[in-house]
């Protein structure tokens, strides 16, 4: 039986996330979409989003999918850091959205995903293509917020930035801007149906720059100090207590940005938006009170 719905409901994965709460407060905050919020901590869920919809879901528990996507006509897609295996989460879901009604997926990839056929984001895409059905698919560059995550604690508790980029260039997104990006698409998806959108910020930044402007928007000395390959994994061992799998991932992140791999600014995000990018100055000085 057919379903009739006056007003979308998109389904987003991972919404206590960084990414997932931008695309919840943007889908929300625009009128002509009803949003529902999904991830496996609800009563968080309900606390964080008490005026949406709110499931709990688990891409490795397959019964919270259907009730997941009751309903729903479009899904926000997120692969959460730990799972690995897409053939045993994320693709079958796939399959049960469309079987189930779904009429377009927005799957946030990663850069270069295309050219690195190891990553688990594509094995969904090529996944998503070969179903033929409604889909893009977001390649972001390096987010600003990993100033609010990854390098926190150095700035906080060192006064610095310690990474191995060398003199690497970085175009930081800002995960505001991408929510709205993904809020425009759920609102006109036929001009983005079977598509591939990387999505940069405004400017490619050295980490010195970036510790300039740290400096300043904290008024106090911020310097970037770059790391060598083997100090910086020991840095993540002993300081920050990662495990090893996290270390040689956050690792190869930060080697490719020494090649150059974040430093080209793309024109898609402007052209979906209608603005320019939002500049990682305005980012640092909207979010000042979290290195304090």
């Amino acid at each position: 039986m057919s379903r009739h719905v006056t007003t979308p409901r998109v389904l987003v994965t991972g919404a206590l996330g960084n990414v997932g709460r931008e695309v919840v407060l943007a889908c929300g905050a625009a009128p002509g979409l009803i949003v529902r919020a999904a991830e496996r901590r609800y009563e968080d869920l309900r606390e964080r989003y008490p005026q949406h919809e709110t499931t709990s879901f688990d891409f490795t528990r397959r019964e919270t999918w259907a009730p997941a996507l009751k309903d729903c006509d479009c899904v926000f897609l997120l692969r959460p850091p730990p799972l690995g295996d897409m053939s045993a989460t994320l693709n079958p879901f796939v399959d049960v959205a469309y079987q189930s009604g779904i009429k377009h997926i927005v799957f946030l990839s990663v850069m270069r995903a295309n050219e690195m056929t190891w990553v688990p984001h594509r094995k969904v895409e090529l996944h998503l293509e070969r179903h033929g059905a409604g889909w893009t698919v977001l390649r972001p560059g390096f987010f600003a917020q990993n100033l609010q995550d990854a390098y926190r604690r150095d700035i906080v508790e060192d006064g610095r930035l310690y990474v191995p980029a060398a003199q690497g260039r970085v175009a930081f997104l800002d995960v505001r801007d991408l929510g709205e990006v993904v809020s425009q698409i759920f609102h006109d998806p036929c001009s983005f149906l079977g598509k591939a959108i990387t999505l940069t910020g405004p400017e490619a930044l050295s980490f010195d720059e970036v510790a300039s402007v740290l400096s300043g928007e904290l008024a106090r000395p911020i310097r970037y100090e770059a790391a060598s390959i083997a100090g910086y994994a020991w840095h993540l061992r002993r300081r920050r207590g990662l495990n090893w799998t996290q270390i040689a991932v956050q690792t190869f992140l930060h080697v490719g940005l020494r090649n150059g791999d974040a430093e080209r600014v793309e024109p898609a995000l402007p052209q979906v938006l209608g603005k320019p990018a939002r500049r990682l100055s305005e980012y640092i000085s909207r979010e000042r009170s979290s290195w304090r």
